[in-house]
């Protein structure tokens, strides 16, 4: 089995969550026919990711960064992520109660420590706040773990 992390950016503008979406879609086919994904449900690319596992028939394994991470969400995207979570094999739930930048990146480290390989859904800018993509994707490299880009053309950030 393949396990499959993911970082990336969130807030996305709607016509560039759905290049996004086609573009994870397309990479999850090169793991094909055993994978697991990784993420921590966030909006935006963790969604968007999660979304595509489970489509593919992929499993999910959720990994909560804080007990508050969920209220952090915009209030939008709650549903979503209660029925990804719902449908993760696996949860993993770190010791933070507070949602801040330092759980979050305890996370994704948390996520690299059983990932074959990191799909950064990254505009390759640095990050805007500790945590960010372009600090999982260093922390990936640091410890040897591929990661694969995809930022398809098209896509913006907000």
């Amino acid at each position: 089995m393949v396990r499959i992390a993911v970082s990336g950016h969130r807030s996305l503008p709607e016509e560039t969550a759905v290049l996004i979406d086609r573009a994870i879609c397309e990479a999850l086919a090169d793991y094909l026919p055993d994978i697991c994904g990784l993420s921590c449900l966030a909006d935006g690319a963790d969604q968007i990711f999660a979304r595509g596992v489970l489509a593919v028939g992929g499993a999910l394994e959720a990994v909560i960064p804080a007990k508050e991470y969920r209220d952090g969400l915009p209030r939008e995207c709650h549903a979503a992520y209660d029925e990804l979570l719902g449908r993760a094999i696996r949860t993993h739930r770190l010791d933070f109660v507070e949602s801040t930048s330092e759980s979050h990146m305890t996370a994704s480290a948390r996520m690299l420590d059983d990932a074959d390989v990191l799909f950064a859904v990254w505009d390759g800018q640095p990050a805007r706040g500790y945590g960010g993509t372009a600090d999982v994707v260093a922390e990936a490299r640091r410890r040897e773990v591929p990661v694969r880009v995809i930022w398809p053309e098209g896509a913006r950030r907000d």
